[in-house]
């Protein structure tokens, strides 16, 4: 089996079986901005999801839940603008915004995933959604241009938007994974991120697709950062079109873990572009934590330095003051010894190596400035006691992510 599994720039309309839209309905003031987004299917088929772990979730996570029992969808509906969240008649209006293109598209209303993303406590108006829907529909297409307007549909505060696909061989087949997703702020994943729409045509069944997200997610957004906050209505889907052709995958063997591979490489694509898009960031910060006793532990470790607001701010000012990285590893509640642990900055200027054996070493701050400079910076953390590793994404702590965060509302 050829297991090269190659990058490209698509989306959600990439793999075979799948259109898109994206509209402005009214939802949000500025009529430059979409908010209204769709993808659907050639027919209803395997889908998977994965949820905030915050006990304040959205309304329309409780509508996609009772929908997806099955492991069966047909379309999503998502909107930008308002989360639909702790308003009273929440649960209602996500209804609503299924039967609307449930009707729209002549479907079930059972087969649909609604997704909301804004601001939270804030009723949202259906009338501009049920306005939208005939313009919604009328839109949907399978080229760039659809998946293009779909991804930037569902962004609030993103400044950039994010979505990419990959393709390989299975059974001779060439599968096609794409995906969109947005995420800037209120992020630290539990379970995936903050909202993030994948659609595939290979064929598996329901079961296994679950699996392979909850793998997928488990090193690509469950490991992004970018203030601590974990939202209302984090959620992550995959639908399946099976018109790839290849054989369904129904257990785990070589297919199912070159299916994971892909996958993952799709979701760490877009873990990677939102911790780059951070609320005011200006630098991607990567964390490596190698040679650990266990996986657990290392993911806890290179979490809890991409989150410290201390190291953030260090990276923001090009500071390499690796004590912070060192402290952020001793609270993460994971048990290690640190007279063993080296620390390095990394980036496309070079790498310097500024902690061993816990110890600090005399380095060139001239040269470690210009290393943490750089957009994508490294911090490596070597523990010295194993084989696991893990990577954690972020990004810097800025002036601007105050001032945005200040002023979200209005």
């Amino acid at each position: 089996m050829n297991t090269t599994i190659n990058a490209f720039n698509g989306g959600v309309t990439s793999a075979k079986g799948f259109k898109a839209s994206g509209i402005h309905c009214g939802l949000r003031k500025n009529k430059g901005k979409y908010d209204l987004a769709c993808i659907f299917a050639s027919h209803r088929c395997p889908t998977a999801a994965v949820y905030t772990t915050n006990r304040v979730f959205s309304s329309p996570i409780t509508v996609t839940r009772e929908n997806l029992a099955d492991g069966m969808a047909q379309a999503v509906i998502c909107n930008s603008g308002n989360a639909n969240t702790c308003n009273g008649d929440g649960y209602e209006t996500a209804s609503q915004m299924g039967e609307l293109l449930a009707e729209g598209l002549g479907i079930d209303k059972k087969d649909i995933v609604v997704a909301s993303t804004g601001v939270i406590g804030v009723p949202l108006p259906i009338e501009p959604i049920k306005n939208g829907i005939p313009a919604l529909v009328a839109a949907l297409g399978d080229d760039e241009k659809a998946e293009t307007d779909a991804a930037t549909a569902i962004l609030t505060t993103d400044i950039k938007m994010k979505k990419t696909a990959v393709s390989f061989e299975l059974d001779g087949k060439t599968v096609t994974i794409g995906g969109m997703c947005k995420g800037s702020g209120m992020i630290q994943p539990n379970m995936a991120t903050m909202l993030g729409f994948v659609t595939t045509d290979a064929a598996i069944t329901s079961a296994m697709l679950q699996k392979a997200l909850r793998e997928a997610v488990a090193d690509s957004f469950n490991m992004v950062s970018v203030d601590g906050d974990t939202s209302t209505n984090d959620m992550v889907c995959v639908m399946a079109s099976g018109e790839a052709g290849n054989n369904e995958i129904a257990y785990e063997n070589e297919a199912y873990t070159l299916f994971v591979e892909g996958l993952k490489k799709v979701c760490t694509y877009l873990a990677m572009a939102i911790a780059a898009d951070g609320e005011g960031a200006t630098k991607l910060l990567q964390c490596n934590v190698i040679n650990f006793s266990d996986k657990t532990g290392a993911r806890l470790l290179a979490k809890s330095v991409i989150r410290s607001s201390l190291v953030k701010a260090a990276m923001f000012g090009s500071d390499a003051n690796w004590g912070r990285v060192l402290c952020a590893l001793g609270y993460a509640g994971v048990d290690f010894d640190p007279q063993k642990v080296d620390l390095y900055f990394r980036s496309k200027e070079g790498a310097i190596a500024v902690c061993r054996d816990g110890k600090g070493l005399p380095f060139d701050e001239d040269e470690a400035k210009k290393i943490l400079l750089a957009k994508h910076v490294f911090i490596d953390c070597d523990m010295k006691d194993g084989d696991q590793r893990a990577t954690a994404y972020g990004c810097d702590l800025s002036y601007e992510y105050v001032r945005i965060n200040g002023d979200y509302r209005s």
